[in-house]
This record gives structure tokens, sequence and C-alpha cells, in this order.
């Protein structure tokens, strides 16, 4: 399955939502590409539209290796033997700050929805290795949602494995063995600018009524 482009993917996704348009509940978008999938989803269900943030901890002597990750409420970190608490705690604050003054720039100094008892539907446009996105569930649940939910168009097998263990539910559209990148599977993966991600989360928010969306199942 190819995807015309995001919007496309997101309505073929509010059908396997539709279940949860009752419920009390909010949808976190993970910036940038997640965005417009999640404002798509946001306006189906009547849902408000905020952005889940988590950046991973690199490894001191090889950054891209991940020994943790940091959400702006809290850290998840793996203790290893060659990684001080010095360089954690400092790693863990500088990205903190970072996450918040992005937030405040998104947001226009809005505070984070409050998911305390309500259904929490996670939304990036793919997931690849799921690690952040692992943690990202790790960390949510010690705001005490009712449940968490992922919603993405498409993730690898192995993926799917690894999150369906951890959430309460995950709904993927496609789940291909030949995953290569999450671009691979849209015909346009155009990048998403600060900009529209900000007049989306404005928009979403000022009118988070449900609307008469027409989900789409076909042209794919």
């Amino acid at each position: 399955m190819v995807f015309k482009n995001r919007l496309q993917a997101a309505k073929m996704l509010a059908v396997k939502l539709d279940k949860y348009a009752g419920e009390k509940g909010v949808v976190l978008a993970v910036p940038r590409g997640g965005v417009p999938i999640a404002y798509y989803l946001a306006r189906y269900l009547g849902f408000p539209l905020d952005l889940v943030m988590t950046k991973k901890i690199g490894h001191p002597y090889n950054p891209e290796y991940a020994i943790g990750a940091v959400s702006m409420e809290g850290a998840i970190v793996d203790e290893r033997e060659d990684v001080s608490k010095e360089y954690i705690l400092a790693e863990t604050k500088r990205i903190q700050q970072e996450m918040h003054k992005r937030y405040r720039y998104y947001r226009d100094d809005e505070p984070a929805l409050d998911i305390k008892d309500k259904v929490v539907i996670i939304v990036d446009d793919g997931i690849a290795t799921g690690k952040t996105m692992l943690a990202t569930i790790q960390l949510l649940r010690n705001r005490h949602p009712k449940k968490i939910i992922i919603a993405v168009p498409v993730a690898p097998p192995t993926t799917v494995k690894k999150i369906k263990a951890e959430a309460d539910d995950f709904i993927c559209l496609t789940t291909p063995f030949n995953f290569v990148g999450v671009g691979q599977f849209y015909r346009d993966f155009s990048p998403v600018e600060d900009e529209e991600v900000i007049q989306l989360l404005r928009s979403g928010n000022h009118n988070h009524k449900k609307d008469k969306l027409q989900p789409q199942t076909t042209d794919h």
C-alpha cells in the first residue's frame, strides 16, 4: 500500500478510530510529520489536539546510540556503567530545555493538555524502529491516561509487535516486510514546515467539534 499523501492516510485511519468518537479523549501529534494526520483525526473525533515531544539521549561516545529518552516531564534511562549520572542529568536538562522552547514556539505558551483519565491517541506519519514511540508510551503512563492508542499509517512487522505489547491499542494500516523508510510509502512526502504545525494546532484547538468528515478507504 502506498498513500497519496498524509491527508489520504488520515482519512483511512479515521475509519479505524471511529470507535473512540464518543470517548473523552486527546490527540497527540509527533511533530512535525504527524501533525497534519493528527489534525484531521482530532477534527473527525471532536478531540483537542496537542503535541507529544520525546527525544532520545545519545551515548556520550556514540550520539546515535540511544541509552534513554526524555520528554518534557521526565526521562527513561538504561543504567550503564560506562555512562556517568552527571552526563545523564546534564543531557536530560539540556534536552528538556530545548523541548520546552520548541513547544512554546509551536503552542504560543499554551499549557499542555491534561491527559489524566482520557483516551490518548498518539499519531505519527509512520514508525521505523519504534524505540522513541515505546519510550513515549512509558513516559505518558506517568500522567495516568485512561488508555494509550497508537495510530499510524505504516510500520514494519517487528515494530508492530513491540508496540502492540505496550499500547492499549495499535492501529496501523499497512505493515510491509520490505520497509526501508516511512517516505517510501507516500507518493507525496513533502516536509511539514514549522508554520504549518503552528497553523494546524491553532485551528485544531479553536474548533474541535466533530466535523462531518468522510473517511477515505480507496485510491491507495
